[in-house]
């Protein structure tokens, strides 16, 4: 195949896909707004899952190389009452198939897999257009330009590709999260570090949630979760850490002093991330010479899916691509017949979660999906 592959975001779908066009020896170039790898902290840990993540890395020929980044133990899962009653205790047992990684660290194995100026740095997109015959024009912020007969949007919740195939645009699902870390946690914040245990913390009640992850070096990287309306979480000053933390904190006073010691006793300042989804089934018409990948094309509540499903879309879309070297239609047309159903799936999923969590039944019905008792209810 000689039709290069524009791609458009260096995340982790758009890397994989690069990865898996590569393997197969097409050529693609990714383009980034962020100026260099290093231009931001990518994230927190990531449940890397046996049938989309996992086998995407496989087709990427890179799973050796995750499994040399998984931290051992963090599958372990705690849920706790407000008050600091544990209600279930799962350790890690090894058998789990959603071993947890950095996404840094995951980013680095796939930016390390390609070829040197694969990734174009510092290239923020100002607009997209079509020039037909399946051509479209990527305009860049510093003026320069590119033309491509395949252009994939990778480029996440607000996509400046997406609106080629589709006029929907994110909606707030009604619920935020407000980031917190603590480092160091068992030597400079004991009580809060066994709360969280050596994996997932959940405490949960109806609307609200306080869920922290374990990572790598003692850090407790917690998200606080709020049903909120966005103009409520517009009269919170973020810029004002100490009173922002208070403000926050107040929501779940009454709550066991070490479960709130997440919030209160943050080494950095709270970080607001605002939560939209696409609808549900979403999906487009076939546009000739571009298609998405990721949150560009299914964006959801955060649900442990995201990730995995753009390595998983990624991969799918380059292996489509190798597929059909003369044809290049076919193979969008075989990855989007895929893709939709797969995403709505996962959003219906995705949602029910959600409710599992914050609903009327929380924390107890996150109890029953992890020991199985959901499914024979």
């Amino acid at each position: 195949m000689t039709t290069h592959v524009t791609i458009v975001g260096a995340g982790l779908g758009g890397l994989t896909l690069a990865r898996v066009l590569h393997v197969h020896g097409i050529p693609a170039t990714v383009y980034e707004a962020e100026p260099s790898p290093a231009a931001r902290a990518q994230g927190g840990m990531l449940d890397i899952h046996d049938h989309t993540g996992q086998a995407a890395l496989r087709a990427a020929g890179l799973l050796d190389e995750f499994r040399g980044l998984v931290l051992e133990g963090r599958q372990a899962t705690r849920v706790l009452d407000p008050d600091g009653t544990v209600l279930l205790d799962e350790p890690d047992d090894g058998m789990g198939g959603r071993p947890e990684v950095q996404r840094g660290e995951l980013r680095r194995i796939l930016l390390d897999s390609l070829p040197a100026r694969t990734v174009r740095w510092g290239h923020k997109v100002s607009g997209v257009r079509g020039l037909g015959d399946s051509r479209h024009e990527v305009l860049f912020g510093d003026g320069t330009a590119v033309v491509t007969s395949l252009l994939v949007g990778a480029d996440g919740a607000w996509s400046r590709v997406r609106p080629l195939l589709s006029e929907a645009v994110p909606e707030y699902v009604g619920r935020s999260f407000v980031e917190t870390y603590l480092f160091d946690a068992d030597t400079r914040h004991p009580a809060g570090a066994k709360a969280v245990g050596g994996g997932s913390l959940f405490a949960l009640a109806r609307g609200k949630g306080i869920q922290a992850h374990r990572e790598s070096g003692g850090t407790l990287h917690t998200y606080v979760a709020l049903s909120e309306s966005p103009s409520w979480f517009a009269g919170v000053d973020f810029t004002d850490s100490a009173a922002a933390t208070t403000r926050i904190a107040q929501e779940f006073d009454g709550w066991a002093p070490e479960l709130t010691a997440l919030i209160t006793e943050s080494d950095t300042a709270p970080v607001l991330r605002t939560l939209s989804a696409l609808p549900v089934e979403h999906r487009w018409d076939r546009v000739p010479g571009v298609t998405l990948l990721g949150d560009a094309a299914h964006l959801s509540a955060p649900n442990g899916e995201g990730a995995n499903l753009a390595m998983y879309d990624g991969a799918e879309l380059g292996q489509a691509i190798a597929e059909h070297p003369d044809d290049v239609e076919a193979a969008l047309t075989a990855y989007e017949l895929a893709l939709f159903p797969r995403s709505a799936t996962a959003a219906a999923e995705g949602a029910h979660l959600h409710e599992l969590l914050f609903g009327d039944n929380a924390p107890h019905g996150l109890i029953d999906m992890l020991t199985g008792k959901e499914e024979t209810s």
